[in-house]
């Protein structure tokens, strides 16, 4: 090969090397800082080429492309090979989002506690960023302390709590990870249930507690004890007689004592009845079928009314046991504070139930019985006619 034609081949050679060298749109390259401030940053590309990032690629809100400063050097994504200016556009936004998405892969994977911010809230949960990175924490995934108790379940009070947390981060783990926002699911309850776990061991079935009030809804109140812990009593767990509303008997902040009675998933469950002894024991000892006693009426059902005996015992009277037509509207004859006399028809007291017949006394006894009074009334009043003549 002559000289000539080897000199061209080197050329040739030289000038591909130096086209694969460009960066391309889409690669991600390394530069370091020229200057920095807060419209643009400008980049030395090689000692070669000068990128700029500016506007919206800027992406200050990750930490490592928020403080830079001349001589650091950076990953950016170009994003066009020559601008206006004969530099490389360049966006930290685009290599910040792949490695935000690198990050949010391995704490999936490895399990790993993250932070994210709260940017919305809805009535089903938060929606939260990850950097740029958009995904939800459900309600359900919230932790005991941030759970957004609400008496009545009032949805309007539910979402001003949930909306009170924006712009806060919150410490979370990945339980799903999908492409779209809407599929990508944090967990900030596992994060809780981690560090809690070696208190919860300490807790056993059976186990009695004393804990303070902490929230109380329409079915049973949350109690809060020992090291940050906390327990639901349910409201079939607060006391031996029949309860329609914990919120009037309960306030948050009253002392209370439980038992342990279930342990689910780092789940306390708890029962303020177990430690009281059990009145209806003593219910057949009190009561005895046959017996006519005066009841107030609880609550009216279609099927019935629930009737307080006394304090600790409560009975139905079904429907059938009123002396109304089935077809009849119950609340037409019956109103709640009514005082009425019934008939014990049943007791059982490990079942905790006492059926009930409302008492009307029979009518021709009723009537024998008024005439008997009114004839020795009239004896009596006979008598009396004749002692006072006498003594005239």
């Amino acid at each position: 090969m002559s000289e000539d034609k080897k000199t061209n081949h080197t050329l040739e050679v030289l000038l591909e090397q130096d086209k694969n060298q460009i960066p391309q749109k889409d690669d991600v390259v390394l530069g370091k800082v020229i200057s920095a401030s807060k419209s643009e940053v400008r980049l030395d590309i090689d000692g070669v080429f000068i990128g700029i990032v500016r506007g919206l690629e800027l992406y200050f809100e990750a930490e490592e492309f928020a403080n830079l400063k001349p001589g650091d050097e950076v990953e950016a994504t170009v994003i066009d090979e020559e601008n206006e200016r004969g530099e490389l556009e360049l966006s930290f936004k685009r290599a910040g989002q792949e490695k935000a998405w690198s990050k949010l892969e391995q704490a999936f994977k490895d399990k790993e506690i993250i932070k994210v911010r709260v940017t919305e809230a809805n009535k089903g949960g938060l929606l939260v960023r990850y950097y740029q990175i958009g995904g939800f924490l459900p309600v359900s995934q919230l932790s005991p302390e941030n759970y957004p108790r609400v008496s009545g379940g009032d949805k309007t009070k539910i979402l001003e709590k949930l909306k009170s947390f924006i712009g806060q981060d919150i410490e979370v783990n990945v339980i799903n990870l999908g492409q779209d926002s809407d599929k990508i699911i944090f967990s900030e309850k596992d994060v809780w249930n981690k560090r809690q776990k070696h208190i919860i061991d300490k807790y056993k079935i059976g186990m009695v507690v004393d804990g303070k009030i902490s929230a109380v809804t329409n079915f049973g109140v949350f109690i809060s004890f020992g090291e940050g812990m906390e327990g639901l009593i349910h409201i079939s767990e607060l006391a031996w007689q029949r309860i329609d509303s914990p919120e009037k008997l309960y306030q948050v902040g009253d002392s209370i004592k439980a038992e342990i009675v279930n342990l689910d998933n780092n789940k306390i469950f708890l029962s303020a009845k177990k430690i009281i002894e059990d009145p209806w024991k003593k219910a057949v000892e009190k009561y005895k079928v046959g017996d006519i006693v005066k009841g107030q009426i609880l609550k009216i059902n279609p099927f019935g009314l629930f009737v307080k005996l006394d304090e600790e015992i409560h009975g139905l009277a079904h429907i059938t046991q009123l002396g109304i037509n089935i077809k009849e509207k119950i609340n037409s004859f019956f109103n709640v504070g009514d005082e009425l006399d019934f008939e014990i028809l049943s007791i059982s007291p490990s079942d905790h139930r006492l059926g009930l017949k409302l008492y009307k006394e029979d009518k021709k006894k009723t009537k024998k019985k008024e005439e008997k009074e009114e004839k020795k009334d009239e004896k009596k009043s006979e008598k009396k006619d004749k002692k006072e003549k006498q003594e005239d």
